[in-house]
């Protein structure tokens, strides 16, 4: 088996489907587990395993015995490929399944994701990882890819890896950038311009997603805010046809940010319909539809559904525009959070900062609005002090920065940051309790990847954690986590 392993690996370095030696990301020590971090542009050659003679294979993660990777990869390639990921069996295992194999003798289970694209993302876990074609035809492609090898790679794979020793954190895609659709609303007559990222129910979420064309997130934890951290969102059921999300008028709203003292992006749904016999108009402020309630002409029905809807622009205002709008790996973190806003096309792109999630995936995520005022602005956001009253509250979520130790794209200038909770997670939030994390002795610093680092690391005495009290007062932050590639 080594054996074979050795000679599929030696064949395939010899024909160029993939340099380990040129990664020039981390690769961080973690035990019995190692993160690897890389972004490679490679070539295909002909795929060696049988069956596959006329097809290219680009491998990306070589099989090793007895060890098993785990992460994410992002592609663009020069033509529509499909992902492959090998599975270790026993040959007794095969029947029955998909198999590659080089001689017949050591098979492995073949899985096959057929997306008919130039680029995407998927999640894996497998003992390889690989971009295929059914053609002859040669192709390129640039690959990031961010996951654990578990296990103990080959000796060839350790001698080509080098360790990353600089006391500095070197991602990949560090900042990129987020298109995201904008939807227009009302305010006292007046047009506004906002984005939907979040919602606190399953069928609202997947209804705007497929509207939009762009995922709404599931965030159960934001049905239960307190009333005084939420404003309301009228969304009508029937009457005026128009743009709004059931095909009727724009959705109305209660405050903008000029009104700051009780702005918040977090709304609660109403939803409101008109009786029969009853004049339809179009309603433009939140008073006018509250004294048409009263006189019976339309009924509400208060949901309890919440949305995060952060607004883009509102009367006589908008979020600060970046005035670099190159997006690099080590561009600042503050001085604006967007780059365009398109009022034709409806799209605004924001800058989607990496960081990793509580199991030390990839996240990103972008910033919309925080509290309090001075953090606002030097992250050129949004002053939403109503989000105070979640500093204690389930609604927010736990996430880690570090004010010292090494350097990198963190928003105080050193590693990035931890999050308490990651998409799916049934306690996610787009909501953030900052906590900071500070190393006692900063020439002990390592680079920290899951929540469990901290845990321990904490535990030992090498570091201590507080909650950030900018001005001594509560700091929370709208940081919706995305998938900027969709």
């Amino acid at each position: 088996m080594k054996k074979l392993i050795g000679i599929l690996l030696i064949g395939i370095f010899a024909i160029g489907l993939f340099s380990v030696s040129s990664i020039s990301d981390q690769f961080a020590d973690a035990g019995s587990r190692k993160k690897i971090h890389f972004t490679q542009t490679i070539t295909s050659s002909q795929d060696p395993g049988q069956g596959h003679e006329n097809h290219q294979l680009a491998l990306i993660l070589s099989p090793n015995e007895g060890t098993l990777y785990d992460g994410s990869i992002t592609f663009t390639s020069s033509v529509p490929v499909q992902i492959v990921v090998l599975h270790e069996i026993n040959s007794q295992d095969a029947k029955g399944q998909s198999i590659w194999t080089l001689d017949g003798k050591t098979i492995y289970g073949l899985s096959l994701i057929d997306l008919q694209e130039k680029s995407g993302s998927f999640e894996f876990t497998g003992a390889a990882l690989a971009l295929h074609s059914a053609t002859s035809k040669e192709f390129t492609s640039t690959v990031s890819v961010d996951g654990w090898i578990r296990g103990q790679p080959t000796e060839v794979i350790m001698q080509k890896i080098e360790l990353q020793k600089e006391p500095s954190s070197l991602l990949s895609r560090t900042n990129v950038p987020a298109i995201i659709p904008m939807h227009k609303g009302i305010y006292n007559g007046n047009q506004l311009l906002y984005i939907i990222t979040d919602g606190s129910d399953e069928e609202y979420a997947k209804t705007i997603s497929e509207k939009q064309g762009w995922n709404v997130e599931l965030a159960p934890a934001i049905s239960n805010i307190p009333k005084d951290a939420l404003q309301k969102i009228f969304i009508f059921k029937n009457g005026v046809k128009g743009n709004g999300i059931y095909g009727f008028q724009n959705e109305v709203f209660s405050s903008t940010p000029l009104q700051e003292s009780e702005y918040s992006a977090l709304n609660s749904i109403i939803e409101v319909t008109w009786k029969k016999g009853q004049k339809e108009i179009v309603f433009e402020s939140a008073t006018d539809i509250i004294n048409a309630q009263e006189n019976g002409r339309i009924e509400f029905n208060e949901t309890g559904i919440v949305l995060n809807t952060p607004q883009i622009t509102w009367p006589d205002g908008q979020m600060k525009m970046r005035s670099d709008k190159e997006i690099t790996d080590n561009m600042p973190y503050g001085e604006g959070q967007i780059i365009e806003i398109n009022e034709e096309e409806l799209t605004v792109t924001f800058v989607a900062h990496r960081g990793w999630g509580p199991d030390g995936r990839t996240i990103y995520y972008i910033v919309t609005d925080a509290t309090p005022l001075g953090p606002a602005e030097t992250m050129g956001v949004v002053s939403s002090p109503t989000s105070a009253n979640l500093i204690a509250h389930s609604g927010a979520v736990d996430l880690f920065q570090f004010k010292n130790g090494i350097k990198g794209s963190g928003p105080l200038g050193f590693q990035a940051g931890i999050a308490g909770a990651s998409l799916d997670d049934e306690n996610y939030s787009p909501m953030w309790r900052i906590y900071l994390v500070e190393w006692n002795d900063p020439e002990l610093a390592k680079i920290l990847e899951t929540k469990s680092d901290i845990d321990s690391f904490r535990a030992d005495g090498f570091l201590s954690v507080s909650i950030a009290k900018p001005l001594n007062s509560d700091h929370i932050v709208n940081c919706p986590f995305i998938d900027p590639f969709q």
